[in-house]
C-alpha cells in the first residue's frame, strides 16, 4: 500500500475546479505553467519596481519619506518570496529568462518550452509595468510638469536616467557613467547571484534547506541592489526588457536605451552560466549525502499525479512538470 497522501485523498474540490483541473492535467498544463511563470515575473517586478517609482517620483516631487534604496531591495525581495512561493511549485519557478537557458543547455529543458517560458516571462514584467504606470500616471504627470517648469532642457536631461520619469520603467545609467564599469558591475553582482542561486538549489547543501533558499535567493538580490545599483544593475531580462518594452509602449523610441539596454537585458545570461559552471566544478561533489530535507521535497515533485487519458501516472514527458521537464524536478527557487 502506497505511504503517499495527495490533496485529493483528503478532499474534494469543488465540481468545476476538478472538471479543469482535470482538463488541465490532460490538455491545458502547458498554459497553466506559462500562467505561473508570467504572474511569477509580474509580483516582483510589481513590488521593486513599484517601490522604485514612489522613490524617483517621490525626489522629483519633494514628497517625505517617498521611499530609499533599502525600501527597494526589500520590495523586489519580498517580490520575489511572492513570486517563489504561489507560483514556484507549478512552473518550476524559473522566473529569469538566463535560469531557462541554463537549465536547456544543461539539463535538457525543451528548448520550445524554454522559448515559451521567455516569452511568457517578459511578459509579466511587461504587464507589470504597464499596471504601475496606470496606477502613478498621475504622479508621474506632475513630475513631468516639475521638471519641465525648471528650465530649458531640464526634463529632456533627466527623463531617460534613474533619477527620470522613464528610468523608472526603462532601465538607465547616471549621465556621464563608464559602459565598460557597468557592464563589469552588472556581470559581477549577476554572477554572485547565480552562485547563490545553484548553491540553494544544491541537494547536498546541509546549510540551505529548501524552505530556506528562495529566502537566501531573495536576500543575494536585496544585497547587490542596496550595494550597486547606482553603478547600474538589471539581473534579470525579464525586469529589464519587460520594463523597456512598457516604456517604449508608452513614451516611443526615446526609451530603447541606447548601448546600455542591451548590457542591462543580456549581461545576466553569461554571467549565470559561468556561474553554474563554477558552481558544478568547483563546490558540487557527487559524493556527498542528498539531505532528508531536499529528498522529501523531490520525492513531493516526482509524485505530482496528473490523469491523462483517464490513466493515473507520474510527469514524465519533457513537456510536463518533472524531473526533465524543469531540469532538476528540485529546482524551484530560481528567480
Amino acid at each position: 500500500m502506497s505511504n503517499l497522501v495527495h490533496l485529493s485523498d483528503l478532499r474534494q474540490r469543488p465540481r468545476a475546479f476538478a472538471a479543469f483541473e482535470r482538463h488541465r492535467h490532460s490538455s491545458a498544463h502547458w498554459f497553466v505553467e506559462l500562467f505561473a511563470e508570467a504572474f511569477g515575473v509580474f509580483l516582483y517586478v510589481f513590488a521593486g519596481v513599484g517601490s522604485q517609482a514612489i522613490y524617483v517620483l517621490g525626489n522629483i516631487l519633494k514628497l517625505e519619506n517617498a521611499g530609499s534604496v533599502l525600501q527597494i531591495g526589500l520590495a523586489y525581495a519580498f517580490g520575489i518570496l511572492f513570486a517563489l512561493g504561489l507560483c514556484g511549485a507549478t512552473s518550476g519557478g524559473h522566473f529569469n529568462p538566463a535560469i531557462t537557458i541554463t537549465n536547456m543547455l544543461f539539463h535538457g529543458f525543451p528548448p520550445l518550452k524554454g522559448a515559451r517560458y521567455i516569452a511568457a516571462q517578459l511578459f509579466g514584467g511587461y504587464v507589470a509595468c504597464l499596471i504601475i504606470y496606470v496606477q502613478y500616471k498621475g504622479f508621474i504627470i506632475d513630475a513631468q510638469l516639475v521638471l519641465m517648469g525648471e528650465g530649458p532642457g531640464v526634463y529632456e536631461a533627466q527623463r531617460w536616467t534613474p533619477n527620470g520619469p522613464g528610468g523608472i520603467f526603462a532601465l538607465s545609467l547616471a549621465p556621464g557613467a563608464d559602459l565598460g564599469r557597468a557592464f563589469v558591475n552588472e556581470f559581477v553582482c549577476d554572477f554572485v547571484i547565480g552562485m547563490v542561486i545553484f548553491a540553494c538549489l544544491d541537494p547536498t547543501n546541509t546549510l540551505i534547506p529548501p524552505v530556506v533558499g528562495p529566502v537566501i535567493i531573495a536576500l543575494a538580490y536585496a544585497v547587490a541592489i542596496w550595494s550597486y545599483s547606482a553603478n547600474g544593475l538589471s539581473a534579470n531580462a525579464a525586469r529589464d526588457l519587460g520594463g523597456r518594452l512598457a516604456a517604449l509602449t508608452i513614451w516611443g523610441k526615446g526609451a530603447s536605451g541606447g548601448a546600455y539596454a542591451a548590457i542591462a537585458a543580456l549581461t545576466n545570461i553569461p554571467a549565470t552560466l559561468l556561474a553554474y559552471v563554477t558552481y558544478e566544478f568547483m563546490l558540487a561533489d557527487s559524493d556527498r549525502v542528498v539531505t532528508s530535507a531536499h529528498l522529501e521535497m523531490i520525492n513531493a515533485h516526482k509524485n505530482h499525479r496528473h490523469l491523462r487519458d483517464d490513466s493515473e501516472r507520474t510527469h514524465g514527458t519533457p513537456e510536463s512538470d518533472s524531473l526533465e521537464g524543469k531540469g532538476r524536478v528540485h529546482e524551484h527557487e530560481h528567480v
